[in-house]
């Protein structure tokens, strides 16, 4: 019987190698979670992003709000494209786990011989997936009303990965925090989305006061869409690298911090 025992297929967590068809399944289970509502996933942002950009651009003209000789339309477009991108991230990943949790579904993520690593790379990814992918349509919607030309794709790409990857590891945080909808719900109307409003989106800080400044800079929002408007026009109102060095080290950090939740299990063995 022994004998047996020991002769038996050797499992990935038996041998130690990396679980690549798990990590896959994972991956692909959350791609077809919220593609089955592509309407809201996809087409919302889409018109969310051009109705802003409509009514501000007829409404203030720019007016003292955006970068000299830089139109209106032009510097705030940046910032509707990535305000997109970062609350796609952030809602994919959050309501994830917490609807698994709610639903005491999670066991079915948790029992797979699946690492901490894996399954965090498997929420990231997928999460980074649809922002970036709700990015290009938000991109594409924008085009055909406001033709526009990139100024440098690859400080734009990276400021894109860097601010879908925070995101998707924030939503884990708070998917794992939140017990239940109003939680998530909270954190995004109390926390997400005025980082987002305050963040430069629709101004430049050069016409904050002093205090305001200081506040945005701490902001690392700010940084994300200051870099991917970099990206877009060319212009930014702080060093680009500062903000990639930025924005590297917290997601390093909060990388970390999420694979530590998950081995620990917080707030998943009630």
């Amino acid at each position: 019987m022994m004998e047996q025992i020991y002769k038996r297929t050797q499992t990935r967590a038996m041998n130690g190698k990396a679980n690549f068809l798990g990590l896959w399944s994972l991956y692909l289970r959350e791609i077809k979670r919220f593609s089955k509502i592509y309407m809201q996933t996809f087409f919302a942002p889409i018109i969310a992003a051009l109705l802003f950009l409509s009514i501000l651009t007829l409404a203030f003209r720019g007016e003292g709000r955006s970068a000299p000789g830089i139109e209106f339309s032009n510097f705030i477009t940046p910032g509707l494209i990535l305000m997109a991108l970062i609350t796609s991230c952030f809602a994919n990943s959050s309501f994830a786990l917490m609807f698994e949790k709610l639903t005491r579904v999670i066991a079915d993520t948790l029992t797979p011989p699946l690492s901490p690593l894996e399954i965090v790379l498997g929420y990231l990814l997928a999460s980074a997936t649809r922002g970036i992918f709700v990015a290009v349509l938000v991109s594409a919607g924008v085009y055909i009303f406001f033709p526009f030309t990139l100024h440098s794709p690859f400080i734009l790409t990276f400021f894109c990965l860097a601010s879908a990857i925070l995101m998707s590891l924030a939503g884990i945080i708070a998917g794992l925090w939140a017990d239940k909808v109003d939680h998530v719900a909270s954190i995004n109307n109390f926390i997400v989305l005025p980082l987002t409003f305050l963040s430069g989106t629709f101004f430049s800080i050069k016409y904050l006061p002093d205090w305001g400044l200081y506040v945005t800079l701490i902001n690392p929002v700010f940084y994300m869409i200051d870099g991917f408007r970099y990206g877009w026009i060319g212009y930014s109102d702080r060093p680009v690298f500062s903000g990639i060095i930025i924005l590297t080290i917290i997601n390093i950090s909060l990388f970390f911090i999420c694979i530590r939740l998950f081995k620990v299990g917080y707030n998943l063995k009630s």
